[in-house]
């Protein structure tokens, strides 16, 4: 669309004085835009291989693994269809109709609340593998967790699909912007999704893991006992590589989260996107989530060089031992 000068700017619609300032094609811009498109290339990328992993290799069919798997199909979509167009609408005269503007948000809603759920459900997992080792078995069956991972999704459709249910009619012209697909989410509604994908979620999460990092200081306390002196240094090690990896957990979640919600807190209604800052922050979340949860794991260093390699592709090869 070519657009008239005005001050130096370009109008996404010249007849109206207040249509979209087109973003000025500068090397700032530019590289803002190939950084977040490459954040997204970046998300599809890393959630694909672990997807891959997990669902060809019938070693890690695991409860807990299952549970990872969900959690990359949520980051992965919202790298492969929520990024690449909050990319595009960010200042550009790319014009979305009331329904598509619509399903991206309701989407993106949908899938970080599944997001933010999975993550719920793996810091259980882990309390229950850690606190509880000798039901882990038989309270962490495979059946019993593709059930919770189901009832996680129907949860964040049926939850968003509420929170969204009188979005067409908030959709409207904004006086600041022509046609600006924006949604703003009330009061009400703001604090029932602060409680429900952000405080909660974040207390539940703080409560298990504590348990579990005073249970693994316990237990490894009762094995320094028994163990020779020469050892102690190891123990104290794996100690420290407890905490920080919980700590980092809770850190990564929680730094990603909070702006969003900096309006909430404070009272205010949210609109969306009002802060594309905040919005890419919460959406970088789905990025960071395969390098904590599975990167840190080697059987994910092994299965990528297997992938890389198209070794995959070998008759049997979902029989490899990868653990």
């Amino acid at each position: 669309m070519m657009a008239d000068t005005l001050g130096g700017d370009y109008l996404c619609t010249p007849a109206l004085n207040s249509s979209c300032r087109l973003m000025s094609v500068t090397p700032d811009a530019i590289l803002i835009k190939t950084l977040m498109y490459c954040l997204s290339l970046l998300t599809v990328m890393l959630n694909l291989l672990v997807i891959i992993s997990i669902s060809h290799f019938r070693q890690l069919h695991t409860p807990t693994n299952l549970l990872i798997l969900s959690l990359a199909v949520s980051d992965f979509l919202l790298g492969l269809v929520v990024m690449p167009p909050s990319v595009i609408l960010l200042q550009s005269c790319w014009f979305l109709d009331k329904i598509t503007c619509a399903l991206l948000y309701l989407t993106s809603l949908i899938l970080t609340s599944a997001s933010v759920g999975t993550m719920v459900l793996i810091s259980v997992d882990r309390y229950v593998a850690i606190c509880e080792p000798l039901h882990y078995c038989s309270m962490m069956t495979a059946i019993r967790v593709k059930i919770c991972v189901s009832v996680c999704w129907f949860s964040s459709v049926t939850y968003n699909l509420i929170i969204m249910k009188d979005f067409l009619s908030q959709i409207d012209l904004s006086d600041s912007c022509y046609q600006e697909c924006s949604l703003t989410i009330d009061y009400i509604s703001g604090a029932v999704d602060l409680i429900l994908t952000f405080s909660g979620p974040v207390a539940v999460i703080i409560v298990l893991y504590m348990r579990v990092f005073v249970a693994a200081v316990s237990q490894a306390r009762a094995m320094k006992s028994q163990i020779a002196k020469s050892k102690t240094v190891s123990v104290k090690k794996s100690e420290m590589r407890a905490a920080r990896t919980l700590g980092i957990v809770l850190l990564v979640f929680i730094l990603c989260l909070c702006p969003y919600y900096i309006p909430s807190l404070a009272g205010q209604e949210t609109t969306v996107p009002e802060s594309p800052a905040a919005m890419w922050l919460f959406y970088c979340n789905s990025s960071f989530n395969p390098l904590i949860y599975a990167f840190y794991y080697p059987w994910f260093r092994k299965t990528v060089k297997l992938i890389v390699s198209l070794q995959i592709l070998r008759p049997g090869s979902c029989e490899t031992k990868i653990m």
